[in-house]
């Protein structure tokens, strides 16, 4: 059974940094889109970053230049470095995986495989 386990979110003040990771185990094919999404209270689940099996990486607006998706050489770990935090970033950050080789993007309705989720607030 494919498992996706997130960790590294923590409560840090405006202008910080964190790394999420995200470790899947079971069998998610290295040709997998692989994802970041967050939501925060009150809103809809929005894609942070994806990337596919080539690298090939897509961001939202919000975080262009402050955020960056990346994986290891075996697939099995899913990076998001977050630099230069705001407030507005705090949300539940998961992560999560295509099955069959799919693209996914950034539209959490193409990805089927999630994991639980890490929390990350920002103060300001």
């Amino acid at each position: 059974q494919v498992r996706l386990v997130e960790s590294g979110g923590d409560a840090v003040q405006a202008g910080g940094s964190l790394r999420l990771t995200c470790v899947h185990s079971g069998y998610v094919r290295s040709n997998d889109c692989m994802g970041w999404f967050r939501q925060a209270p009150g809103k809809e689940r929005e894609g942070v970053a994806s990337i596919t099996r080539d690298g090939s990486t897509i961001y939202a607006e919000s975080v262009k230049g402050r955020f960056t998706i990346s994986k290891d050489n075996a697939g099995s770990t899913l990076y998001l470095q977050m630099n230069t935090l705001k407030p507005e970033d705090t949300a539940m950050y998961s992560c999560a995986a295509t099955v069959h080789g799919r693209y996914g993007g950034l539209d959490p309705n193409a990805y089927h495989l999630w994991g639980q989720g890490t929390r990350v607030t920002v103060s300001s």
